[in-house]
């Protein structure tokens, strides 16, 4: 894997690669991990002091986290605040935070007076990774709401299909979610559950830091995949207020319908017909896919739609049949439990989840049996075309061009 960070601010299936190799830059030649090229807006927050913008060298600083089962007053009251103290803090919170709210887990840091006092003067709990609450006891009691700096890099990813993409990035440091999301991008273009060893990929996407912490990791802004030959390329671009994922050429990656119905899994059985059944041990036509996926795994419609059919039918077991349009329907068996108050007659949106892998019926182990319908006619999924959706509006062309040419000399 090369991992590169760069001077701005800009989806169970193993689907993997095998890491190529570190850029190691002359500002540290022996790094074997990332390597930071440059960073933008830096704020050092190594200590309390610094991270809130408090005076250093004259408080004592308590650190700590919120206790199980422990109410504000009592945490306060064991910090010696009195408990005037205590409700003026309440108080003053009214319009700006409900202690209710405090999560057990959560860091909390008292400022105490190191002089005879000891007064606390200050107050802050960390309501998430950047968001916090100063409260200033110094004199009245004030109360106000903050968040800690952070930083955007962009980060450079290479890599090759070879064994678990979701292990190869966790162990290299990066987030492991970037593999459902880069699946979410190509869903509709590139069958996850087909890939090839040698399959490359490049992507382009947004790490966000507070000083050195990654506090999680944003967009993808340009992925390139190599696959069987044929270079799929997804651009980020925003148009009517909404972003979207188009190709080199300005044609929306999002088509009608998706590739496939679950994110992670693999294919155990095609559209065959003539299959042996595993259970009844006899040749007969097998009109679908076989996705084998732990049980619970989340199923998604492949395009928009109206429910048709919910409930068990036969060897289907658990069945949702879905009519997308006049030409196309689908069918998806063998489900553990349908998303909880789906009905007959309910639109669903393309991805929306609609129940979840299961065993029930004429089936050996937990699997969905996925079909797709033209006409009424059994199809295969697999070979099923789909077109795009708005291409690029003429008036964002050219802007379009030169965002993909600045990406492309980036993933080079």
């Amino acid at each position: 894997m090369n991992i590169k960070k760069l001077p701005f601010n800009l989806s169970a299936i193993l689907i993997g690669f095998i890491p190529l190799f570190f850029l190691v830059t002359s500002c540290n030649p022996s790094s074997k991990k990332k390597v930071i090229i440059a960073q933008k807006d830096t704020i050092p927050i190594t200590n309390a002091e610094k991270r809130y913008g408090i005076e250093g060298g004259i408080y004592e600083v308590i650190e700590s986290k919120i206790p199980k089962n422990m109410t504000f007053s009592v945490l306060m009251s064991n910090h010696n605040l009195s408990p005037l103290t205590i409700q003026a803090i309440v108080e003053a919170s009214d319009s700006i935070f409900d202690f209710s709210s405090m999560r057990a887990g959560n860091p909390y840091s008292l400022f105490v007076k190191k002089d005879s006092t000891k007064h606390i003067d200050y107050l802050f709990y960390q309501i998430d990774e950047i968001d916090y609450i100063r409260f200033d006891l110094r004199d009245s009691v004030q109360v106000s709401k903050h968040s800690l700096p952070v930083r955007t890099d962009t980060i450079v990813v290479r890599g090759k299909i070879e064994s678990s993409l979701w292990m190869s990035l966790s162990k290299n440091g990066v987030n492991p979610n970037l593999a459902v999301q880069l699946a979410d991008i190509f869903a509709w273009t590139i069958d996850f559950y087909d890939l090839q060893v040698d399959d490359q990929f490049q992507f382009l996407y947004e790490q966000k830091f507070i000083d050195s912490t990654e506090i999680g990791s944003g967009k993808i802004l340009a992925c390139r995949f190599n696959h069987k030959s044929e270079v799929k390329q997804a651009y980020l671009f925003t148009q009517d207020n909404e972003n979207y994922y188009f190709d080199e050429k300005g044609e929306s990656l999002r088509r009608a319908f998706l590739k496939a119905p679950i994110k992670f899994g693999r294919i155990s059985s095609t559209f065959s017909n003539s299959r042996l059944h595993p259970v009844l041990k006899i040749r007969r036509p097998h009109h679908g896919v076989d996705y084998a996926a732990p049980t619970g795994t989340p199923i998604q419609t492949i395009g928009d739609g109206k429910v048709t059919f919910i409930g068990r039918k036969g060897g289907y077991g658990n069945r949702i049949e879905i009519k997308h349009n006049d030409t196309y329907s689908t069918g998806y068996a063998h489900l553990s439990r349908f998303t909880s108050g789906l009905r007959i007659g309910d639109r669903v949106k393309q991805g929306s989840v609609i129940g979840y892998v299961g065993s029930t019926g004429l089936a050996t182990g937990p699997h969905l049996d996925f079909r797709v319908y033209q006409n009424g006619k059994a199809i295969d999924p697999l070979t099923m075309k789909s077109t795009p959706a708005i291409p690029i509006s003429g008036e964002n062309k050219a802007i379009f061009q030169k965002k993909i040419t600045y990406f492309n000399k980036l993933l080079k």
